[in-house]
C-alpha cells in the first residue's frame, strides 16, 4: 500500500495544480475580455495577452507539477539552457542561409532586378564591379554569366545578400550594347 501511496499522491497533486491552472486560465480569460470590452481594446491586444497570461500560467503550473513529482528545478534549468545554447549556435550558423532567403524574397518583391537584366555590382560609387547578365536567382544565390571578349564567359554565383550591400547598377532586358557603349541605363 505505501508503494501505490507514493506514486498516487504525486499524481493527484499533479492533477489539482492542472486543474487551478486552468481555473486560473479561466479567470483571465474573463477580466481580459472585460478590459477589452470596457477601454475598447483591439482583438489583437486580447489575444496577445491571453497568449502571455497562458504561457505563464501553464509553465508555472508544468513546473510546479514537475516538482511535486520528484523532477529537480536544477536538472530542468541545466536542460533548458543546454538546449537554449544549442540552439542560438544553431541560429548563428544559419544566420547567412537565412539572410540569403529573406534577400531572395525581397529581390522578388523589390523588383530589384530580373532574369535577363545586365546588372553591375559596384565596390563604391563609380568603381567598377562585378557585372553580368543574371541567368538565375534561387533562394540563396543569384547567377550571373560574365561575357569575355572571346565570345565564351563564365558564370557566377553570387550570395543574394550581397545586391543589399553594394550599390547596384542594372540595365533592363537586352541592353548589352548600350551597358558596353557607357550610355546610362533608364529606370
Amino acid at each position: 500500500m505505501a508503494n501505490w501511496f507514493d506514486v498516487l499522491v504525486p499524481a493527484i497533486e499533479a492533477m489539482l495544480i492542472a486543474l487551478g491552472a486552468w481555473l486560473a486560465m479561466r479567470v483571465a480569460h474573463h477580466l481580459i475580455r472585460k478590459l477589452t470590452n470596457t477601454y475598447s481594446l483591439p482583438g489583437k491586444v486580447t489575444a496577445l495577452s491571453l497568449r502571455v497570461v497562458a504561457f505563464v500560467v501553464y509553465g508555472g503550473a508544468l513546473l510546479w507539477a514537475l516538482e511535486r513529482m520528484g523532477v529537480s528545478g536544477a536538472v530542468l534549468w541545466t536542460a533548458f539552457t543546454g538546449f537554449a545554447t544549442v540552439g542560438a549556435v544553431a541560429f548563428f550558423a544559419a544566420w547567412s542561409v537565412l539572410s540569403n532567403l529573406f534577400c531572395a524574397l525581397l529581390i522578388y518583391i523589390t523588383g530589384a532586378f530580373r532574369i535577363g537584366d545586365l546588372v553591375e555590382l559596384l565596390e563604391n560609387g563609380e568603381k567598377p564591379g562585378i557585372k553580368g547578365r543574371v541567368v538565375d536567382i534561387n533562394l540563396v544565390y543569384t547567377t550571373l554569366h560574365e561575357s569575355g571578349d572571346d565570345g565564351g564567359g563564365t558564370t557566377l554565383q553570387l550570395p543574394n545578400s550581397l545586391f543589399f550591400q553594394r550599390v547596384l547598377r542594372r540595365w533592363y532586358g537586352d541592353t548589352e550594347r548600350e551597358a558596353n557603349s557607357g550610355s546610362t541605363p533608364r529606370s
